[in-house]
């Protein structure tokens, strides 16, 4: 398929730069935002029918007026069927530092940690220009975080070496303390993050830190909701996948073949796969959550369908046509035109209905991004 093909117009005030919440007025005037990942919007597209559902039923099976929020996803699953969620963990990777001399503000981006002896991060500068080889940050005026420029690796990509002598996680704890969510650049060029966002732009079932953006479609899960899904007997298998800053990445060819994913480390266990092949082998359904688990389930899918032990990396594109291996139903939130999460969705759902579920959320005036709403598509 072609670029253009997922080319279509997004209002800007349907991208979402809060997650869903209510606020609260204080006797003394003042306001109290209480947010509530799970009361999201939810479209339910059905890729055999062919048929999209936005509305909650009456008792005669009628749309009513009220749209399905997130909530109502417990209705489409039943005891036996299995949730795939990406533990990962988000650590806040955005950092503001001063250049040496200069005083320049500095914008540092946390990829990952390259050797901890020595210190070293993978990172990426904004404004790049203004960062050389030999270059020194100083990102606390009070305290001694100093970081050194030893090498350019990209065009905004640098290796920094920390000057920080001190215990491994006493540093690590010192760093994270001076960053903040790494909310996607659409949601950051509107506001400065905040304390929320480091809670709110986290999955509750987090667990394995190195992720630099969030696994969107889990953010959806609240606890109360995951208690219901487990006392219907909903299953929930868990893999992690470091979700890296490539989904943001402009694809810059027509030809979709031609794009090249960065690579994302990826860890499928023996438990994930035990609980995912069974539920499968009896012919429950199995359903990925988001795009990076989508990604990794079908890294390490096997030619007889079912899960495989995998501990790497993965660079996987996908794009309709695609036959999926593993998954029969998926939870994806709705994302911006010409982004690698929308022809995923495209290639699971079948492209002429997603476009036109698509097309449905923007007129209905749903919310897009990390923060947004979501679609559940189901293989009924």
């Amino acid at each position: 398929m072609k670029l253009s093909q997922f080319k279509f117009k997004l209002p800007e005030d349907l991208v979402a730069l809060e997650p869903p919440h209510r606020v609260f007025k204080n006797d003394d005037g003042t306001e109290e935002k209480v947010y509530r990942r799970d009361e999201c919007r939810l479209m339910v597209v059905h890729r055999k029918s062919q048929t999209v559902d936005m509305f909650e039923k009456d008792a005669d099976g009628k749309d009513t007026e009220n749209y399905l929020t997130f909530r109502n996803i417990i209705d489409y699953f039943d005891e036996g069927d299995t949730f795939v969620f990406n533990d990962t963990k988000v650590f806040p990777a955005r950092l503001f530092g001063t250049k040496e001399k200069t005083d320049a503000q500095i914008e540092v981006f946390l990829l990952r940690e390259l050797n901890e002896e020595l210190r070293l991060w993978d990172v990426l500068v904004e404004p790049a220009r203004k960062i050389r080889i030999g270059n020194k940050l100083f990102f606390d005026e009070e305290g001694p975080m100093v970081a050194e420029v030893i090498d350019n690796t990209t065009s905004r990509g640098r290796t920094l070496r920390f000057l920080y002598d001190c215990p491994h996680d006493e540093f690590k704890q010192e760093l994270f303390a001076l960053g903040s969510a790494p909310l996607p650049r659409y949601i950051v060029d509107k506001r400065e993050a905040t304390a929320d966002d480091m809670e709110n732009f986290q999955t509750i079932f987090a667990k394995h830190e190195g992720a630099v953006t969030a696994p969107a479609s889990g953010l959806h899960f609240s606890r109360e909701l995951m208690k219901r899904l487990e006392i219907r007997g909903v299953n929930f298998s868990f893999i992690t996948v470091h979700c890296g800053l490539g989904c943001f990445d402009p694809i810059e060819v027509e030809d979709l073949t031609k794009h090249k994913m960065s690579s994302e480390q990826m860890v499928v266990g023996q438990e994930a796969c035990q609980m995912v092949n069974e539920a499968k082998s009896v012919g429950h359904h199995i359903c990925a959550i988001g795009i990076s688990t989508l990604r990794a389930t079908e890294t390490a899918v096997g030619t007889d369908g079912m899960l495989k032990e995998f501990n790497g990396w993965t660079n996987k594109f996908i794009f309709p046509p695609y036959d999926f291996g593993l998954a029969d139903s998926m939870v994806t939130n709705f994302y911006h035109p010409e982004s690698t999460m929308v022809m995923a969705t495209a290639a699971f759902g079948g492209y002429d209905l997603v476009m036109k579920a698509y097309d449905m959320a923007v007129t209905n005036g749903y919310k897009f991004g990390c923060y947004g709403d979501a679609m559940l598509i189901l293989d009924d």
